[in-house]
């Protein structure tokens, strides 16, 4: 009875965890096993202990055990309820046993899972039941973090600084683009433009470009006027001086009169000498007076002249101002962004190198995607994961750290 209990007692033992527990276990390359063999010699009533062959295995890259008097004894896909059979059939068989000997296959050790990718770690890792893949992670030091973890979390603070206070600046641009585009196009109303249109601030920015095109608007608008008020008061001035000359012109007419008069009279004696050269006199102050009427006409009219020039230099220098303002905002822009493209690359750096940096932007943080390479009837494929996914033995975890920037 003792001998036959103690024979019962020899049963398969996996472990004590569910997953140990499970029956349909099949081990592999790697796998360590504790075995004990035991005969219940039933014509003796005793047991034997074959000691010689109990002891600590491990399953081989070929997939085989290899065990005293049984040789290698083939063991990958198996259970360890078949190793265990296949043990005692094989020692009966080379020692032609009436009692086929016992075996008990406890697995010591599961073969290990690997870790590669973005981990402190990588490598060989015992596995244990239950072990998910972010336990893995942990247990290999956690995600990848480079030596100079510090500066590359002092650069990220760095660069997203600059980020923001060159996106602010590109926003100030693009809306005095627009403002720009709007006043070439004699538009009194700025469109709003697409990259702004999400933007919180973007009303206040086309409110602040909207005033200072109404200023500047209002400036040309009296300098023009004033413009136009001098030609105005140039071409009364003319008028004016039109009539004058009409008036002068009869003075004019009736002096020479009189001075004919007059010379006749003095030819015939009748006249003074005086008389005379009062008449000539008249005539000319008459002539001279026309003369400079003449003068200030032709003046005034080359001040309008000048005025109509000045008018199309003004337009003329405010389309040019327009346009080399408006090339001026493309190229500012064009530098901003690439220094954003820059910032945005020193920032995906750092997140990468150092998990730090990610504590300073939970937005733009790391996203890190996992899969396991798993073995499947023979063959290696690889899945996706996730942090709870549960691992087998011998799984291989990928870890890979991507940066989701903005």
């Amino acid at each position: 009875m003792h001998g036959l209990a103690f024979v019962a007692g020899l049963s398969i033992l996996i472990g004590s965890s569910g997953f140990a527990r499970a029956a349909d276990y099949q081990l592999g390359t790697m796998d360590k096993l504790r075995i004990r063999v035991a005969e219940w010699q039933t014509a003796e009533g005793a047991i034997r202990d074959w000691s010689v062959v109990s002891g600590d295995y491990t399953i081989g890259p070929s997939g085989s055990l290899s065990l005293p008097f049984v040789g290698d004894l083939p063991a990958s896909g198996k259970t360890t309820d078949a190793i265990a059979k296949e043990i005692g059939a094989a020692l009966q068989k080379q020692f032609g046993l009436k009692d086929r000997p016992s075996a008990s296959v406890e697995l010591a050790q599961f073969r290990p899972v690997f870790l590669t990718g973005d981990v402190e770690n990588p490598g060989e890792y015992p596995f244990a039941p239950n072990l998910t893949v972010v336990k893995a992670v942990s247990i290999a030091g956690g995600l990848r973090r480079a030596d100079a973890g510090q500066r590359f979390a002092r650069d990220f603070i760095n660069a997203k600084g600059d980020a923001v206070v060159y996106t602010t600046e590109r926003n100030r641009l693009i809306a005095r683009k627009a403002r720009l585009q709007a006043e070439t196009s004699k538009s009194d109303t700025i469109e709003m433009p697409q990259e702004l249109k999400d933007l919180p601030e973007a009303k206040a920015l086309l409110a602040s470009e909207m005033a200072l095109m109404n200023t500047r608007k209002k400036r040309l608008t009296l300098q023009l006027q004033a413009l136009d008020d001098l030609k105005s008061l140039l071409q009364a001035e003319i008028e004016s001086l039109g009539k004058k000359t009409e008036t002068q012109t009869r003075q004019l007419e009736l002096a020479k009169e009189d001075r004919d008069k007059v010379e006749n009279l003095a030819e015939k004696g009748l006249a003074l000498s005086a008389r005379k050269m009062a008449a000539e006199q008249r005539a000319a102050d008459t002539e001279a007076t026309l003369l400079d009427i003449d003068t200030n006409i032709l003046k005034a009219k080359q001040d309008i002249s000048q005025a109509n020039q000045d008018e199309i230099t003004l337009r003329n220098d405010w389309d040019a101002k327009l346009s080399q303002e408006l090339q001026d905002t493309e190229s500012e822009l064009d530098t901003l962004n690439l220094k954003i493209a820059t910032s945005d690359a020193l920032m995906s750096e750092a997140l990468a190198q150092s998990n730090d940096a990610a504590r300073f932007d939970p937005q733009n943080a790391a996203s890190i995607s996992y899969s396991l390479v798993r073995e499947v009837d023979g063959q290696s494929k690889e899945v996706p994961a996730t942090e709870n996914s549960t691992l087998q033995p011998g799984d291989l975890i990928r870890v890979t750290a991507g940066v989701a920037m903005r």
